[in-house]
């Protein structure tokens, strides 16, 4: 199993944190990866939302004006949802934007490594916080049959709970990378 530090030569990459597109509303979120073995933050939103009600997603949302650009979005609400502070420094990378089926978003997903997540509350739009072994997640990978034919759909599993959707191909990125 990879421990964090090659994980993290692994994701890093150049930041250019803008999306130009007429199509979509653009937002982000943000990757955390801490611990050795890694492990990656996830949460679970409840079911009371009127958007994206008992999934799995990563933390982020929507630019506001006090953004300077996608990856202070991420940042953001990160902070709101989690109450992590993370620092622009500890922003590794990025991967490539994701859309959004039923929403009509792209995402543009930032990744972070830090060296511990563990300290973390969730705001009322999380139910829950999750903390996933990465690699073990990322070997639960399947085709998503039940949510359309789409060619790109995939599932991830953890503790009888399903990722998919926009969150199922984020992690699809760090599977084609990491496994």
């Amino acid at each position: 199993m990879p421990k964090t530090v090659i994980v993290k030569d692994l994701l890093t990459t150049d930041l250019d944190p803008v999306l130009t597109t007429n199509l979509f509303k653009p937002a982000a979120v943000l990757l955390v990866v801490w611990g050795d073995p890694p492990h990656i933050m996830m949460t679970e939103k409840p079911q009371h939302m009127r958007v994206h009600a008992g999934e799995i997603s990563f933390p982020g949302g929507k630019p506001e004006g006090i953004d300077s650009d996608l990856c202070d979005t991420a940042m953001r609400e990160t902070l709101e949802e989690t109450g992590l502070q993370i620092d622009r420094k500890d922003v590794i990378g990025q991967l490539e934007p994701v859309s959004t089926l039923n929403s009509g978003y792209l995402i543009l997903p930032f990744v972070s490594v830090i060296r511990d997540a563990s300290s973390v509350v969730p705001n009322e739009e999380v139910k829950e916080i999750l903390h996933i072994p990465l690699i073990p997640l990322l070997k639960t990978m399947a085709p998503d049959v039940m949510h359309g034919p789409h060619k790109d759909m995939y599932e991830f599993r953890h503790r009888g709970r399903q990722i998919w959707g926009a969150s199922a191909r984020i992690l699809m990125q760090l599977h084609d990378i990491l496994v």
